[in-house]
């Protein structure tokens, strides 16, 4: 099995709902995000995938979230936008954007950094 992993950064604001404590408040993170894909085979160049074109798709799923208030859009409007719940979104929105992928990988896993020291990690069942 091979993997590949890229990383992107962002800054947002969000408020946790039912949270008892400094981060019920507005806040913002300096967000850093890193997301692998797995496959078992390389392609004819020997690459399990692009870099540019794995960057470029997450670019692309982060980019409404980058200097927003997560809070308002969706579907953090009614989920709360926790780095776990973040993790899961951005995961199924790269495994949409990458489905179309002429070789086969499925994301492996998904880091949603909030600080330096504090980071929550989704790793989705393989699809296989």
């Amino acid at each position: 099995m091979f993997e590949v992993a890229v990383e992107h950064t962002f800054a947002a604001g969000h408020a946790l709902r039912h949270y008892k404590g400094k981060c019920e408040n507005v806040h913002g993170h300096n967000y850093k995000i890193r997301v692998a894909v797995r496959g078992e085979k390389l392609n004819e160049i020997g690459m399990l995938m692009d870099f540019v074109v794995l960057k470029k798709a997450l670019r692309d799923v982060c980019e409404p979230m980058d200097h927003v208030f997560i809070n308002d859009l969706p579907p953090f409007d009614v989920l709360n936008p926790t780095a776990e719940n973040m993790a899961v979104y951005i995961c199924e929105c790269m495994q949409k954007a990458l489905a179309d992928n002429p070789h086969p990988v499925e994301v492996a896993e998904v880091k949603v950094w909030e600080t330096d020291i504090q980071s929550a990690t989704y790793r989705p069942a393989s699809v296989k």
